[in-house]
């Protein structure tokens, strides 16, 4: 495979990964999944470890799975770049999602960005209405939905209840 297959293929990966993300959030998180995914919907003091942790330990498994598939048998190398985008997105995933918006990951900096405050706004929005956007990096917000937003001050990230107090 030339240099340049190879790194369309770990783009085309990585620009796959938002809509299977966005699918796999609504139809799973929010579906079946749901009583692993609420534990992140629970505003509060946050844990280091929550239920909903074990989704990025069970795909990244599958992905481990893949790359270890494309490594030993050329019949399926294609999976070895795909796997790389895959862990790419991934990763830009968590930094965003974990480290930027949610601040789990520690410090990342008190910097202020443009793209990724649009990208945290969008994600209130899911937290505030359990709904739309199921998109990390692309999200896409109702218009109906974003106008809601924009009318309340409540932050759904705050601690209520018990943990308001402890904070």
């Amino acid at each position: 495979m030339s240099a340049a297959l190879f790194i369309v293929i770990v783009l085309g990966a990585f620009a796959l990964m938002e809509p299977i993300t966005a699918a796999t959030h609504r139809w799973v998180m929010h579906g079946i999944g749901e009583w692993f995914h609420r534990s992140h919907h629970r505003p509060g003091l946050r844990p280091r470890w929550e239920r909903n942790d074990w989704f990025p330990v069970f795909f990244g498994s599958i992905v481990l799975l893949g790359l270890w598939l494309g490594f030993n048998n050329d019949d399926l190398a294609t999976l070895v770049p795909v796997g790389i985008g895959v862990t790419l997105y991934g990763a830009t995933y968590a930094l965003v999602h974990d480290g930027y918006i949610h601040g789990r990951l520690g410090p990342i900096g008190s910097k202020r960005v443009a793209v990724l405050d649009y990208l945290a706004d969008s994600h209130r929005i899911h937290h505030l209405y359990n709904a739309a956007p199921y998109g990390m990096l692309v999200p896409i917000v109702p218009a109906e939905l974003r106008e809601r937003a924009r009318c309340t001050d409540r932050d759904p990230f705050a601690p209520t209840g018990a943990d308001a107090l402890t904070v």
